[in-house]
């Protein structure tokens, strides 16, 4: 329905977070000319720009028609909308990421650094590597913005229509992957993990794990599908939840089908892959709900020449370049490291799994929330509210990451042995998972920025630039690996790929900021200086309570660790506040605010 008619004071205003179908402003008209300035001048590209301009036609016949539309009263600053919708991704994301954890230590516990978990890593990091390349980052950058816009032009049923059509492309897609996965799994294997074979069935177990882990490529797909379905709704909580069902599935599997396997005549270790399966049902199941509550039903439709279907996986392709970088840099290091011996996989996979738990909670949750706002202001060609928004992200995270890393430094051990050493998981292995964290860390700034970054340049419709970008990163990664592997071993492929992840940040956000005219580089700066004396002061705290707390009790149990590693986060928190109100870092007492907010909500249902 129209809304009450404009003030006096001027013509009627429409918010960028506004998904009403006519809501059509004059800045609309200009959209097509910024596309045709940005987009590469390919023949697809060309038809694609004039079935947009044939858009922009009905768009403004049907503005014609109809009365303005009032602004909508419910509009937020964007600034605040982001810093509430991240706190309803974090304290979901950080629902799963605790259940992560959980899983993580029960595979320690059952099974440690050994032989069988090398195997179980490497042969769920070639489904995982297919799942982060052409799934979950890649195709919901690619796919939020184009849904948006046709949610926001053409109404719901035009969506889901979408929607569908990009379900079922996946399912094509993926299928034949797998299908090829499962034929050339050991070849495939062994490009991987050679120096596997060295160890008496070590290669034959990845082998058997790596065709039964394959089909696990093909739900996530689909549950990366629903997420963008969902976040594009601003519906942001189940998609951020749905990853605690695989979690979930590896818990109980670890439990109940662990013991059972030998007398079935498999490997314990299997019980954890056919679980990773199961875990993929269980993300498609946990989103599908919500979306039958908003409207959508799946329908066994494709039409390859749906344009909006065409636009999204015509940025998945170079958008998957661009966003595998970290994924790639990962397939590198555990290659190079099955030749450092028993457990090194292991090691670099639990550190790994430790330092993008921030990452997971905290900038994911960012980005989430920024990307359909994003996409609302490039459809508007909103270059100043986009400025704004990327800004006001970068900062928020800044002020998470910053002391995040320097917290993983200064608690490293500390961290690795309360939530690890026990089972099969020995002292040993909490010294060189806690080396293999310090060394990956730094990482943490900067995969959170290029989370932010690379689906800026998607909601712009560039994704060429994060694509060269993407393989430069890679490039400087394998070449820092193979001079730091020698140095450090193991070590040096953590540090190689946290220094290639902070490039990788660089080089995006000073090409984002030339395509925007500035990112608000000063204050950005200002800010991160701020933040970073605080979170040296606060570091400094927190190495001296650990030494206090080492002192005292230096062969603690299990409960005195958890009450020393609480307690030592307790001060560095309360140090980091304190410093933050002293510099007067407002993104702090935001983040708070924004984060108890959604907790007492969360407590009142």
């Amino acid at each position: 329905m129209p809304g009450p008619p404009p003030s006096a004071s001027g013509p009627p205003r429409i918010s960028v977070l506004d998904s009403l179908p006519d809501a059509i402003t004059p800045e609309s008209r200009k959209c097509e000319n910024r596309r045709r300035r940005v987009m590469p001048q390919t023949l697809w590209y060309a038809g694609f720009l004039h079935s947009m301009r044939k858009e922009s036609e009905v768009r403004k016949q049907k503005a014609e028609e109809s009365p303005p539309t009032a602004p909508s009263t419910n509009s937020k600053p964007s600034g605040a909308s982001l810093a509430r919708s991240a706190a309803v991704v974090g304290v979901a994301t950080m629902i799963s990421r605790v259940l992560g954890l959980v899983r993580d230590q029960a595979l320690a516990n059952f099974f440690g650094a050994t032989n069988a978990m090398d195997a179980f890593y490497v042969a769920y990091r070639i489904p995982n590597l297919m799942r982060d390349l052409f799934a979950e980052g890649t195709m919901s950058a690619a796919f939020i913005p184009t849904f948006t816009r046709r949610l926001t032009t053409e109404g719901r049923d035009a969506a889901w229509r979408l929607g569908t059509q990009l379900i079922n492309a996946l399912i094509v897609i993926t299928g034949s992957l797998v299908l090829a996965g499962v034929v050339f799994a050991e070849p495939l294997t062994r490009l991987f993990a050679g120096d596997f074979s060295e160890v008496p069935d070590k290669l034959e177990l990845t082998i058997r794990m790596t065709r039964v882990m394959l089909p696990f490529l093909t739900m996530v797909a689909v549950a990366a599908a629903c997420m963008g379905m969902l976040n594009s709704l601003h519906r942001f909580f189940a998609p951020a939840l749905s990853p605690a069902m695989f979690n979930v599935s590896l818990i109980l599997s670890a439990f109940v089908l662990v013991p059972l396997m030998p007398r079935a005549g498999f490997e314990p270790i299997m019980a954890i892959a056919f679980a990773v399966v199961l875990g993929g049902v269980g993300q498609i199941a946990a989103q599908y709900w919500v979306l039958r509550r908003e409207g959508f039903r799946y329908r066994v439709r494709l039409n390859p020449a749906d344009r909006g279907l065409r636009e999204i996986l015509g940025l998945m392709g170079p958008g998957t370049i661009a966003g595998g970088a970290m994924q790639v840099n990962l397939l590198v290091n555990t290659i190079l490291a099955t030749g450092q011996g028993t457990g090194a996989v292991s090691w670099l996979t639990y550190a790994f799994r430790l330092m993008y738990l921030p990452i997971g909670v905290l900038g994911v949750s960012i980005a989430t929330a920024a990307l359909p706002v994003l996409s609302r202001h490039a459809a508007l060609d909103d270059l100043r509210q986009m400025r704004r928004t990327i800004s006001h992200g970068l900062r928020l995270m800044l002020m998470l990451m910053v002391p995040a890393t320097v917290g993983l430094i200064v608690l490293a051990e500390p961290i690795v042995r309360l939530i690890f050493e026990r089972g099969e998981f020995t002292p040993a292995d909490t010294q060189a998972t806690a080396l293999a964290l310090t060394c990956y860390a730094p990482a943490i700034v900067g995969y959170s920025a290029v989370r932010l970054a690379v689906p800026s340049f998607y909601a712009l419709g560039t994704s060429l630039t994060p694509a060269l970008v993407s393989v430069g990163t890679v490039m400087i990664n394998i070449v820092l690996n193979l001079i730091l592997v020698r140095v450090l071993g193991y070590q040096g492929l953590a540090l190689g790929t946290a220094i290639a992840a902070l490039g990788n940040a660089a080089m995006l956000l000073a090409l984002l900021g030339r395509r925007l005219d500035g990112l608000d580089g000063a204050t950005i700066a200002n800010c991160f200086v701020r933040i970073a004396v605080a979170a040296t002061v606060m570091g400094a705290a927190v190495w001296l309570a650990d030494q206090w707390f080492a002192a005292r009790w230096p062969d603690s149990g299990l409960w005195i660790q958890m009450l020393t590693v609480g307690s030592e986060i307790s001060v560095g928190l309360v140090v980091l506040g304190a410093m933050a109100r002293l510099l007067g870092i407002a993104e702090f007492n935001q983040a708070v605010h924004q984060v108890q907010t959604r907790l007492s909500r969360t407590r009142s249902r």
